[in-house]
């Protein structure tokens, strides 16, 4: 198991970046910190194989943590999960050594994608042995998360972007009919997108009972964190 600590100074984000940790196979909640001097202690403490860290913290930074990280020599990786969007953090976040840097507001889809692969980078790293040149570009390329989840055959990336925006842009959650109206896309196609959207962590469904009992189903953007 991948044992992740996780920083956020917002303690209902923790809870919820942390709860996405959960649900990726592999990888475990170690802790939780929300400042950046409990982090600092919850690394020495608990030695995690990786910290999903937050930049604004109450007491420091994000990257300062990561620069005492590195200067006790903590084997420890990182992984930036923040609303800094400043160039200079996200080139100071490459200086410092972060793997990854994943900007707020994300869908549970897209840290899964990040996990996935600095999961799969441990695994190539793990193999050990010398490195020829197309072995280090695996290593740095198992450090590319695609952009979004791949499309299952027959979906296409256009029709899949044309829905997604479309529930970017609604007010509220909305029916496959309605998707369908406002995408100019058949009904059914407005459903199969839909519920690709949903199992990929990007919809949120819910159920509306009317009276006649049955159940309309209702897709809206996924709640970012």
């Amino acid at each position: 198991m991948i044992e992740v600590l996780v920083v956020d100074d917002d303690i209902r984000v923790a809870q919820v970046n942390a709860a996405h940790v959960e649900r990726v196979p592999g990888f475990r909640v170690a802790g939780r910190a929300h400042s950046a001097g409990e982090a600092l202690r919850r690394t020495e403490l608990l030695r995690p194989d990786l910290v999903l860290m937050d930049h604004y913290l109450p007491d420091g930074t994000g990257l300062e943590v990561v620069r005492e990280i590195r200067r006790r020599e903590h084997r420890t990786d990182v992984i930036m999960v923040t609303a800094a969007r400043d160039v200079s953090v996200v080139q100071e976040a490459m200086r410092q050594g972060a793997l990854q840097y994943l900007v707020k507001p994300f869908a549970f889809a897209r840290l899964r994608a990040k996990l996935e692969s600095y999961a799969l980078l441990r695994r190539t790293l793990d193999a050990g042995g010398e490195a020829e040149q197309a072995d280090v570009d695996r290593f740095f390329g198992a450090l590319c998360a695609p952009s979004g989840p791949r499309l299952p055959k027959g979906h296409s990336p256009a029709t899949a972007d044309l829905v997604r925006r479309c529930l970017r842009s609604a007010d509220g959650s909305l029916s496959a009919h309605e998707v369908a109206e406002r995408t100019g896309v058949s009904r059914q196609t407005a459903q199969r997108y839909l519920k690709l959207l949903e199992r990929t962590g990007q919809a949120e469904l819910t159920l509306r009972y009317g009276d006649a009992g049955r159940p309309e189903h209702r897709y809206g953007w996924a709640t970012r964190v």
